[in-house]
């Protein structure tokens, strides 16, 4: 696929958030430090053990919405979850020409949604650190729907609400799952983000094309 022949040939653009605009590593030092670590200190627990319960707690629940719901981890773990985030927002930041990018599909006629599995909080703490909510027509949660967008059903309940045509709609992902079900209900352009944490090396994909940014996609 040339991907710049397809966002031409696009009417919607469908663009995740975390690890696609904004950098992952922002969350993955949230979820893979600094939550363990408050959880440690709260339960007088080594670190390494804190982190070894919470690894094997997340990884039962990775793709399901519970995951990325930051109430339920706040009421599992006993923690100010949103508040610990919110401590940390000085890290939350764009990846490498992302925001960019954004301004430069703004005149392209298309029409560009924000889908994202990112609890409404999280959104709110981004936006604020960002700006990112000012750039979409729309923006769509799994936690709006009740499903995520792993499931079929989130794509049945967005075509719901947001009239597109699957074969004229790029949506650009950093999560293999979510771009395959993606492309099972249809939609005919998907494109994965092989670097979407800044401080770890990318990863190409062997089953979607892939660009290590999204302006990849305008050059």
């Amino acid at each position: 696929m040339n991907k710049r022949v397809a966002l031409k040939e696009s009417r919607t653009l469908m663009l995740d958030m975390d690890g696609t605009l904004l950098d992952l590593a922002f969350d993955n030092y949230m979820w893979l430090t600094h939550i363990p670590a408050a959880y440690a200190r709260a339960r007088s627990l080594p670190e390494e053990l804190a982190r070894a319960e919470l690894y094997e707690q997340f990884g039962r629940l990775r793709g399901q919405l519970e995951w990325y719901c930051l109430d339920h981890w706040s009421d599992r773990l006993q923690l100010d979850i949103v508040g610990l985030h919110h401590a940390e927002r000085a890290r939350i930041g764009w990846l490498p020409g992302a925001q960019e990018f954004l301004q430069g599909v703004q005149d392209a006629g298309l029409r560009v949604l924000l889908v994202t599995n990112s609890h409404r909080d999280t959104l709110d703490l981004k936006s604020a650190a960002t700006g990112i909510a000012t750039y979409f027509d729309e923006i769509y949660t799994a936690h709006d729907f009740g499903f995520p967008k792993e499931r079929r059903e989130f794509w049945e309940i967005l075509a719901s609400r947001e009239s597109f045509d699957p074969s004229s709609t790029m949506f650009v992902d950093d999560t293999e799952p979510v771009l395959a079900s993606a492309r099972a209900f249809g939609v005919n352009h998907v494109v994965k983000i092989s670097r979407p944490d800044t401080t770890r090396d990318a990863r190409p994909s062997e089953n979607f094309p892939h660009v290590a940014s999204v302006m990849e996609l305008l050059e």
